[in-house]
């Protein structure tokens, strides 16, 4: 089945209220559709998703091309829309739809957290920008979108859907955006070992353990928490200068203190919660 992208797509005007307005009307629109022998949505289907591609690129979708592309020995095939056939573009948009019959194609196996999220691979994001990338994701990703479509797209939405927020929690955390960035970078905190932190630290550790494991000492888990709030910042500061240097072993041994002052905050906060 030839599915093209209609004509009109163009000129449909970007207004998020013409979206639920356009979905509303494919549902009556499905029958004549299908007997003129447009895709299984409708035409109308067609100019929606367009929008939501552009509004996900951020631009015009790339030119489609009808030739397969060649490659080189050894190199990795070309990918190609699942729906319709054509070959992708080498490096599209996040989430990927195919720029002719907009067809949401798989997330990929190892995505970049960042470019998915639309922020520079970097410690020191924008967290606005982050928030509104991600709401954003949510909505055009949303299971309404995709009620028309074969369950094959349905279900990568769903994919879809549970890895912007994987993204979304790894990169709002300076924790877990810091481990992920070290991952990048071929480096990985070890697990079960304490050998690259200092036993001054450990003790001090240990003793606000202590202190919180004692009976009614509201008082002291308040100034606990405030202990925590000031040390969390201050290695969040040096976390952003480690990297800035590129020294990725010192971002290491930052990141495994943030980690355990991460464990007190837990556990500061199950001691607050009334049992």
């Amino acid at each position: 089945m030839n599915l093209t992208q209609s004509p009109s797509a163009p000129l449909i005007a970007h207004a998020p209220r013409a979206i639920l307005l356009i979905n509303s009307a494919n549902r009556a629109l499905v029958g004549p559709a299908r007997a003129a022998g447009s895709c299984s949505s409708g035409s109308m289907w067609v100019v929606r998703r367009g929008q939501l591609c552009r509004a996900l690129w951020g631009s015009r979708a790339p030119a489609v091309s009808s030739r397969p592309r060649s490659t080189e020995p050894g190199s990795l095939p070309t990918p190609r829309c699942w729906s319709c056939g054509i070959p992708l573009p080498a490096r599209g948009g996040l989430p990927r739809f195919c720029p002719a019959c907009q067809a949401l194609q798989p997330p990929e196996s190892q995505p970049d957290l960042f470019r998915l999220m639309g922020c520079d691979r970097s410690f020191n994001i924008n967290v606005q920008q982050l928030q509104q990338r991600f709401r954003s994701l949510q909505r055009s990703l949303h299971p309404d979108y995709f009620s028309q479509r074969p369950q094959k797209e349905r279900d990568f939405s769903e994919q879809h859907s549970s890895l912007v927020n994987r993204a979304y929690q790894t990169l709002l955390s300076p924790l877990r955006r810091g481990l992920y960035l070290l991952k990048l970078n071929g480096v990985e905190l070890a697990k079960g070992t304490d050998s690259d932190i200092d036993v001054a630290f450990l003790k001090e550790i240990m003793e606000i353990n202590e202190t919180l494991a004692e009976p009614n000492n509201e008082a002291k888990i308040e100034e606990i928490e405030s202990f925590i709030e000031v040390k969390r910042e201050e290695l969040t500061k040096d976390v952003s200068k480690a990297f800035e240097r590129d020294d990725f072993q010192e971002a290491k041994k930052l990141l495994a203190k943030m980690k355990y002052f991460e464990n007190l905050e837990d556990k500061v906060k199950s001691k607050k919660i009334p049992s």
